[in-house]
């Protein structure tokens, strides 16, 4: 039942592969990326434990961004978000945690919403940003336009394209950003 996928950057030099496997109690995705970035070459391991219900529990992030050592926990529980121990405030309504760096977090939103041909849905995230150290909220739109394709946007970044999703469920193309080659 494992589910793997693996990407090359478009708008810069890099890659991405991640690995989906099952737990005892959830899912389990790991992976790591290597990129440019604008402080230098950027290696970033990664992972996101979700329950049973695609909800997310935790998120770990670590690698370098050019000379600079990162390691960062991201905690949901009943009273919220925390990073590196850190309560972050006004994110308790949201329970899916998002890397800015990688596809490989969509898998995770779309197992949860499950959305058939046709439907709809706002899906908000608890997003991470690798410049800024910060977990914030983004609004995210999904609209399932086919059994391979959703209409996607996230308008603060701002972002809108048709995402094209691979039969594992892995984002296949993320159009100027990602596609799938494995």
């Amino acid at each position: 039942m494992s589910q793997f996928a693996a990407w090359i950057r478009l708008d810069v030099p890099g890659r991405d592969a991640a690995l989906l496997q099952p737990g005892k109690d959830g899912w389990l995705l790991r992976g790591a990326a290597a990129f440019d970035h604008a402080a230098g070459p950027a290696a970033v391991a990664y992972q996101v434990e979700v329950d049973a219900r695609w909800r997310t529990k935790r998120g770990v992030v670590s690698g370098f961004l050019g000379e600079q050592t990162i390691r960062h926990e991201i905690r949901r529980d009943d009273q919220g978000w925390r990073l590196d121990g850190a309560a972050v405030q006004d994110l308790e309504h949201l329970v899916d945690l998002d890397y800015g760096f990688t596809p490989a977090t969509n898998v995770l939103q779309l197992s949860r919403i499950a959305l058939e041909p046709g439907q709809r849905a706002e899906v908000p995230v608890a997003w991470f940003d690798l410049d800024s150290v910060s977990l914030v909220e983004l609004p995210q739109t999904y609209e399932r336009r086919s059994e391979s394709t959703y209409g996607y946007e996230a308008p603060t970044v701002p972002y809108r394209a048709l995402l094209a999703i691979a039969p594992n469920g892995f984002v296949q193309s993320y159009p100027g950003l990602w596609r799938l080659v494995a």
